[in-house]
């Protein structure tokens, strides 16, 4: 099958993501931190809203989806959503990091009420970033090397606050950041004025970047606007068991990326510093990068399925052998820092194997009843998404919050430290391990993959339609 994409357009879907990412990531690494430590919000109260929010405005996303169904435009059916979301995004980036006079039931209202604003605003242009990895290109191997080099810098952008955070500190007026430590004490907190700036340039930069995918990007596989009901759309989702089979794997495996929820936490408990998050997390994120890099080479020996199995079983003993030799044998500094790489090899199978797996079900459902779903199906990926990450981020604000953390503490017990340490590494890779049960049956790879993309494009008469003039 020939080739769609050129080198603009794979950069820009790249940029993109790691433009939205960047925002998504910023809020979810220091968010609860802010509110803890600025406002003085209790962490477990705020992971339990955390959740709540996310599970409220996950109801948005179908509605999205619906809408993306029924969108008739010349510029296709899911660009037009970016676009109506890079407004509404960057304002609330900004309004959640402005620190207010509030207390007790207000205070935790306002966080309830603003987030959930956010929380709607990010699913705006959530569902159809994710959804359009899908009609970029008819080729489906094409599909997988973009969607491997696109979510590498999606995966940097969801780590890029831990840079972006300690550069602003320093370059504002006033900023207070500093690197060294002496006699073993705690660097200052993070004042609230450097975290609104932050908030400012994170928003800014990344709704630009978000919006190259508007710009560039060409939705390429032809459909039909069609108006569904929410019934037929949820049936047509449960009838899909590909998709279903991926959406409860996702569910089992709700805490396998926690870690981002607590990261600066375990900066602070583990490194002495929030600053330090950067070295914390440097070492995961340059192995998760190695694995996305490395994942669609394995896809091509083993298939999707044995790859998502081998990562996701890898995940869970070298999590489990990070945690028990950190706690029994060594707390070496550099030893940490080796398993956590290593830690991080297993990620592809997060981030990349549900996008490759739900393209590949959009096809199939395409080769069964001639309609596409690109709409219904990724909403109902983001909604998973988005509650699996309330629940791993609840659960693991619960550990630190119940392992008697305290971001002004000078010291961290020992007892803390472990507490911390374990929903660090240890959970995530106990979740690992339970998302493999579900694609034990899940059969859309190799030959019967191949033989639905050569019939839809013998269907489409191998025509390369775009709904985009450009």
């Amino acid at each position: 099958m020939k080739k769609y994409m050129n080198f603009k357009e794979i950069a820009a879907y790249s940029l993109g993501l790691f433009g939205f990412q960047a925002i998504v990531g910023f809020l979810n690494s220091y968010q609860a931190e802010f509110y803890h430590a600025q406002m003085g919000a209790n962490l477990a109260v705020v992971g339990i809203l955390i959740l709540i929010v996310k599970v409220v405005s996950a109801v948005f996303d179908p509605v999205v989806g619906n809408m993306i169904e029924r969108k008739n435009s010349p510029r296709g059916k899911l660009k037009p959503f970016i676009a109506y979301s890079l407004l509404p995004l960057l304002v609330l980036t900004v309004v959640l990091f402005v620190k207010v006079p509030l207390t007790g039931t207000v205070l935790y209202a306002y966080i309830f009420v603003t987030f959930l604003l956010w929380s709607m605003a990010m699913t705006l242009g959530d569902v159809p970033s994710q959804a359009i990895a899908s009609v970029l290109t008819p080729n489906p191997t094409e599909r997988t090397n973009v969607i491997s080099i696109a979510n590498t810098f999606k995966q940097i952008g969801f780590s890029a606050a831990a840079v972006l955070v300690p550069v602003v500190c320093i370059l504002i007026p006033g900023g207070s950041r500093v690197f060294g430590l002496e006699d073993g004490q705690k660097d200052d907190p993070i004042s609230s004025g450097e975290y609104l700036a932050t908030a400012v340039v994170v928003g800014v930069l990344g709704c630009l970047l978000f919006s190259l995918i508007y710009f560039f990007n060409k939705e390429r596989v032809p459909y039909q606007a069609e108006k569904m009901s929410f019934g037929e759309m949820f049936r047509a989702l449960r009838d899909n068991k590909p998709l279903m089979l991926v959406i409860v794997s996702y569910f089992l495996g709700a805490g396998r990326q926690m870690a981002m929820a607590i990261q600066v936490q375990a900066s602070n408990a583990i490194l002495g510093s929030e600053n330090y998050v950067l070295v914390l997390g440097i070492a995961t994120g340059v192995g998760t990068m190695l694995s996305m890099t490395l994942t669609p080479l394995l896809i091509k020996k083993l298939g999707e399925k044995r790859t998502f199995l081998a990562l996701s079983v890898y995940g869970f003993v070298v999590s489990m052998l990070a945690y028990l030799i950190y706690t029994f044998v060594t707390t070496n500094m550099i030893v940490m820092f080796a398993f956590l790489f290593l830690v991080g090899l297993q990620f592809g199978a997060v981030t990349l194997m549900p996008m490759i797996m739900v393209t590949d079900c959009v096809d199939a459902y395409e080769y069964k009843t001639g309609k596409r779903m690109e709409g219904p199906a990724f909403s109902i990926l983001t909604l998973t998404i988005k509650v699996c990450l309330a629940i791993g981020a609840a659960l693991g604000l619960a550990f630190v919050q119940f392992s008697g953390y305290d971001a002004g503490a000078q010291t961290v017990e020992p007892g803390t430290k472990s507490l911390i340490y374990f929903a660090y590494v240890a959970l995530p890779g106990i979740f690992s391990l339970l998302s493999i049960f579900p694609i034990l049956k899940y059969d859309l790879t190799g030959k019967k993959k191949e033989e639905i993309a050569l019939a839809l494009q013998a269907r489409r008469g191998e025509t390369d339609s775009t709904n985009d003039p450009q």
